[in-house]
């Protein structure tokens, strides 16, 4: 396999349609001698395979710093931003701020962080991320157009389109979330 391979690393997007495995009969002290095969087709996913995720744990910090903290983070080309609620040590209530960033955008958003949150350090990991192809497609709703992103396993109404529209119209967002979604699903028969 070796003199067949062009590399290692994360697989790419792939819709596995099988798998196999097989043991090699020569022992290596550092690591397990087994081979590991997959076949499939490209799934088209344009997105990174391989992502850093970056966490701090802050109890110091008020939310009106972490939600600009957050802003700043997207806007630097974070991939996604999420504050969870935690009890940090001496009881006290805090947040985990978990960035998840491309390699690329690694250091800029460890800045961000540092600068604009009162963490004094933070843990950094690789991580393997899966992501299904998309597509956009407009519908038009009653209310108005929306855009709809499309999986290979469904749909979704986009967000801001939807909250733009039940803002203009006075029609409850959850109202025209579903009818984006039911003239998608129509559009599909």
């Amino acid at each position: 396999m070796s003199a067949l391979s062009t590399g290692f690393g994360a697989m790419p997007p792939l819709k596995v349609s099988a798998q196999g495995f097989g043991a090699g009969t020569k022992d290596f002290p550092q690591m397990a001698n087994v081979l590991r095969v997959l076949v499939g087709e490209a799934s088209g996913a344009p997105e990174a395979t391989t992502v850093c995720v970056l966490e701090a744990n802050i109890d110091d910090c008020s939310p009106q710093v972490l939600g600009y903290a957050m802003e700043r983070l997207f806007a630097a080309g974070a991939l996604d931003v999420t504050l969870s609620p935690l009890v940090m040590k001496k009881q006290r209530p805090g947040s985990l701020l978990r960035v998840i960033a491309t390699p690329e955008t690694r250091e800029t958003l460890v800045q961000i962080i540092f600068n604009e949150t009162t963490t004094l350090g933070l843990r950094t990991y690789a991580a393997e991320r899966r992501v299904q192809a998309r597509a956009h497609e407009t519908v038009e709703t009653p209310f108005g157009p929306v855009r709809v992103k499309i999986g290979e396993f469904g749909a979704s109404p986009e967000y801001d389109d939807c909250r733009e529209l039940a803002l203009k119209t006075g029609v409850p967002l959850k109202e025209i979330l579903s009818a984006a979604t039911l003239v998608w699903k129509a559009s599909c028969k």
